[in-house]
Parts: structure tokens; C-alpha cells; sequence
């Protein structure tokens, strides 16, 4: 959902990680009443353990399920260098054999309860999640304490989810390069920052790194004091308190403290970095700047003005590329917004011989956007369709998992949630005209990746900017 997006970070569009917003988000329906557009938070309970642990309990007996959420904090921002994908692995291998269990009985046990528990790096935390029917309570919390605490790091499963990776990168470099474009983007953008490095790990990294290496990166990587665990749904609180004391009261702190996180500089200039795949009949294209960060002041007013940038089927970016030039099926824009701020980003593709013409269509789109603003009629229909959407978002017991977990992570308040509808009937003509003019980027100020052919369009982009050139075929994201 649009609202999860812009809950998690991204104020997205219809392409990479952003939400698709189906057409009728153009529609303007009367704005609803403020008393009656936002969001009541659950009552939650907000404990401390004595190694550090938070613990956030959401009781809600309407649905007899379990929701449960997990995060340690570091993720894929402490891969060592060189060694990018260590955190990832470390996840993917957290519910692949742990405490007494192989990966086959964890995966039993699990799927015998008819539950669910996943996990995964981001760039800033390692997230485990899931859920489970309310008389499992016990069983999930148990398995979840074995994957966090106890987990096996067995060496074949470590091999097989190495090569698996390993294979879903090259098969991305085949059949689906657009998958890859953010990778080769952030590398370029945040060049010394740890947000250069890809979550997921390249093919090179992923090649040199070893059991040994994941082990130790998650034994000094984890501890209670880095973790927050969200409960929400049908249980006793008092009886998952004294679970929760039990079962995790003993998880030591960690071994060092975070360093914290330096911010990104913005890009001054133009500069390409063209990626070449010889034969390919489309050209993928990213543009982007630093952007913000979570805690943006003027966070309505970025989703509004995102919304009618690139974040709908009908927004500007849309309208000019697919609509009327019929250069491509898709257009979009995103902020990827974290503890610092992480990129703003414009993609699409076309077919190679437009690779120009749909490079520069974007440049003056945004440009027009950065020059004309948003009329009456455009915020207005934005605002509305975000006051609609906002809430579906927060109906299940694992949606409040996610979202307290977040607010938590990032130190937010409850109002981030449950005020934003009315901060979004607020927002006015000014403070949208204040967000296009400094989170927005000037067209002369991007950094310019694209996937294609380069011998047939590297002498058409040469007027954008000097031209690095590298092989999709290689097997890391940083040019050499």
C-alpha cells in the first residue's frame, strides 16, 4: 500500500520499490473533515528489559492471531568492506536451522503451526517478522528465540544460500536488469557512504565471503540492547511478558556500540555512468540526489508533492512520458528516507533508439516541476487520495507490529501516525512550494545511470554529462 510506503520511508512511485497508484488516483473527491482523517494508534504497552530489549506490546483480541516484528539494529550499513551481502546471508540463514532444529524441522515446525516467520537485512536493521494463531503464542515466541539467539549457521545451508544469491543476481543481469539499477545508482551516489554498498552483496562480495565470516559478523553484530520486539494481537500481555523474560531475558548486549551515522553530501553537477548490454532493445534509466531524511519536518507536504511528481499513474512524469510522447509504460520518483537521508530517484526505461529523447523528457519534467510547482487542482487531488489510502494501512495486527517497530527505530512519536491526516488537510500551497524548492533536486544537479546498449546510445547521452562506462556483465556495481 501507498501508505506503508510512505510509513517505511519511501514516498514512492509506481516503479522499484514504490507502490502503484492505479489510475483513478487523478480523481478528486471532496477532502474529508479533519476529525475524521486520522488514525488512532492502539494502546501499547513499552517495556525495558534489564539487558535492554524493548519491548512493545499491542493487545487487540478482534482476530484470534499473533503478530510479531523484530529489529536489530546495524544491518547491512556494518558489513565489513569489501564483504558487502555478510548481514544478508546472516538473515537469510537466522530460519535456516536454529537451537535444536535443522532447517528442515525449523521449517516444519513453522509451517505445522500454520505460521509464518521471515527474515532479512535492510540497510539499517536486520528484521525478523511473522505470524501465528493466537494458541501458538508460546511456539512462536520459542522459534523466534532459537533464530535470534541460537541460530546454526550450518555450512551446507551457508553454501546453498550463497549460490542461490549468487544465481538471482545473475539471472537478473539476463532477464530483469531494471532490479539492479538502484544498486549501480546508490554506489555511484553515496560513493563512501555505507549506503553505497548493496544490501544483497554483488556477485564478487558474495564470492569471497565465508561461513566463518557471517558468523562472526552476527556475534559481534547482535545483541539485546540493539533489538526492539513488537507483540501485537490476541494474547495475554502479563503471560508474553513473562515469555518474553524467559526466553530472552539471558541475550547479553552487544559487544560495541553503534557508531553513528554520518549524512550524505548532494551531488553538484551531472554525471553518468552508462552500463553497457550489448543487444539489449530497451535502455533502464535512475536519476537521482541525496534527498531527506525520516525526520523531515514537512513529511506531508513531500507526500503530496511526490504523489503528483511520480507517484501515480496520472502524475506529471506519467502524463509526459507515457501519455503523450509514448515513450515508455511506466515513469516514477521516490524518497528513500532513512536515519539520513537517502536518495530521491526518477526511473523508467524506453526502447533504446528514445534513450535520449526519454532522458531529457524527465530532465524538463522535473525542471518544470522544480519552476511551475503544483496548481490548486493537483494538490488537492494528491491530498485526497492520500487522505483515503493512508489508513488502509494500519488494519491488522502485523500492520501495527511494523509500524510501532518503526516509530520506535526511528524515535518517532505516535502523532507520526496518528496526526497525519490532519498535518495533510494542513498543508498548503506554501509549504508544498518550500518542499519542491529544497528536497527536490535541480535537473542539473543528478547523479545518471543507465542500462542499455552502448554502442548505440552512448554518442546521444554524451551532451548530459561526462560518461563512465562499465559492463552489466561485471561482477560488481562500482565501476573499475
Amino acid at each position: 500500500m501507498l501508505a506503508a510506503t510512505i510509513l517505511a520511508g519511501g514516498v514512492g512511485g509506481s516503479g522499484g520499490a514504490g507502490t502503484a497508484v492505479p489510475a483513478h488516483a487523478t480523481v478528486t473527491p471532496a477532502a474529508p473533515a479533519a476529525n475524521h482523517v486520522n488514525v488512532k494508534v492502539p494502546a501499547n504497552e513499552r517495556i525495558t528489559l534489564p539487558n535492554g530489549l524493548r519491548l512493545i506490546l499491542v493487545p487487540r483480541h478482534d482476530i484470534p492471531l499473533v503478530a510479531f516484528n523484530l529489529l536489530l539494529r546495524g544491518g547491512a550499513l556494518l558489513d565489513p568492506p569489501g564483504h558487502d551481502g555478510t548481514a544478508a546471508l546472516a538473515a537469510d540463514l537466522l530460519t535456516h536451522g536454529a537451537g535444536s532444529r535443522d532447517a528442515f524441522a525449523f521449517a516444519d515446525a513453522v509451517e505445522g503451526a500454520g505460521g509464518n516467520l521471515d527474515a532479512a537485512a535492510r540497510a539499517e536493521f536486520i528484521q525478523v517478522q511473522g505470524q501465528f494463531l493466537a494458541h501458538d503464542s508460546r511456539l512462536m515466541l520459542e522459534l523466534l528465540a532459537d533464530a535470534v539467539l541460537r541460530p546454526r549457521f550450518d555450512a551446507d545451508e551457508f553454501d546453498k544460500l550463497r549460490e542461490r544469491r549468487i544465481e538471482e543476481i545473475k539471472a537478473a543481469r539476463d532477464s530483469q536488469p531494471q532490479a539492479l539499477l538502484g544498486n549501480y545508482g546508490r554506489a555511484l551516489l553515496f560513493a563512501g557512504h555505507p549506503y553505497a554498498d548493496a544490501v544483497s552483496g554483488s556477485e564478487a562480495s558474495l564470492a569471497r565471503l565465508t561461513r566463518a565470516d557471517v558468523t562472526r559478523f552476527y556475534a559481534a553484530q547482535s545483541g539485546a540492547d540493539r533489538a526492539i520486539l513488537v507483540v501485537a494481537g490476541d494474547f495475554d500481555p502479563a503471560q508474553v511478558r513473562r515469555d518474553v523474560g524467559a526466553l530472552f531475558g539471558a541475550w547479553p548486549r552487544a559487544s560495541t556500540p553503534l557508531a553513528p551515522l554520518p549524512a550524505p553530501a548532494r551531488v553538484h553537477g551531472r554525471r553518468l555512468l552508462l552500463v553497457d548490454s550489448p543487444g539489449s532493445a530497451q535502455t533502464y534509466i535512475w536519476m537521482a540526489n541525496v534527498g531527506v531524511s525520516r525526520h523531515y519536518d514537512l513529511r506531508p507536504a513531500l507526500a503530496v508533492a511526490n504523489l503528483a511528481l511520480g507517484g501515480s499513474f496520472g502524475s506529471l512524469l506519467n502524463r509526459e512520458l507515457r501519455q503523450k510522447a509514448g515513450l515508455t509504460y511506466d515513469a516514477s520518483s521516490r524518497f528513500t528516507r532513512g536515519l539520513v537521508a537517502g536518495e530521491f530517484a526518477i526511473s523508467t526505461f524506453t526502447q533504446t533508439d528514445k534513450s535520449a529523447q526519454a532522458l531529457q523528457l524527465a530532465l524538463t519534467t522535473l525542471a518544470g516541476f522544480k519552476h511551475d510547482g503544483l496548481d490548486a487542482a493537483a494538490i488537492d487531488s494528491a491530498r485526497n487520495y492520500l487522505l483515503g489510502q493512508y489508513p488502509l494501512a494500519f488494519e491488522t495486527p502485523f500492520d501495527w507490529a511494523v509500524a510501532l517497530g518503526d516509530l520506535d527505530f526511528y524515535d518517532l512519536p505516535e502523532s507520526y501516525i496518528g496526526q497525519f491526516g490532519s498535518a495533510l488537510v494542513a498543508t498548503d500551497a506554501a509549504s508544498i512550494r518550500q518542499v519542491i524548492d529544497g528536497a527536490f533536486p535541480s535537473p542539473d544537479d543528478l547523479d545518471i545511470v543507465l542500462i542499455g546498449d552502448a554502442a548505440k546510445i552512448r554518442a546521444s547521452l554524451e551532451k548530459f554529462g561526462p560518461i563512465t562506462t562499465m559492463p552489466l556483465s561485471a561482477p560488481e556495481f562500482v565501476p573499475h
